[in-house]
């Protein structure tokens, strides 16, 4: 928490005008935005709770509850859809138990479907925190989950 006042106190002076950037150094910091943290910074910037509700609900990068330690992202677009995403979901789901919005019990993965990134050259696209793999398919995936279960990130 004493994070979470250091990033307010060096947006304080910009008041309502630093709302966007404080929230987004929050979620880079504790990986989501909790209902405490938000009462927070209504109170630290004058800004009532719902607007800021409002702001971050229109924003996918803002999370409400806790990530995954590894969240998995798979591409749902046109291409990828086509070149097999929905078996690469299939998949995941049948290795780590878990539906699209949801964590494994341990939060080691989350799974969450996309619309686009932009790879459709390489369809179908997946993401792992901030590493991209293309071209994915069951056997890959397998490959990948695999390796990083042998390795601390």
């Amino acid at each position: 928490m004493d994070n979470l006042h250091d990033i307010i106190d060096r947006y304080k002076s910009s008041g309502k005008e630093a709302l966007l950037s404080v929230l987004q150094e929050i979620q880079e910091e504790e990986g989501y935005l909790s209902m405490e943290v938000i009462h927070e910074v209504s109170h630290s910037l004058n800004v009532p709770e719902n607007r800021i509700y409002s702001i971050a609900t229109f924003y996918d990068q803002f999370k409400f509850v806790p990530q995954a330690r590894r969240r998995i992202r798979i591409c749902e677009g046109t291409a990828c859809h086509i070149l097999g995403s929905s078996i690469v979901v299939r998949e995941i789901k049948k290795l780590l138990g878990i539906e699209p919005g949801q964590r494994t019990k341990d939060n080691e993965y989350g799974l969450e479907l996309v619309e686009c990134m932009g790879a459709c050259s390489q369809a179908p696209a997946m993401q792992i925190n901030e590493r991209y793999y293309n071209r994915v398919t069951p056997e890959k995936l397998r490959q990948i989950i695999e390796h990083l279960s042998k390795i601390e990130e």
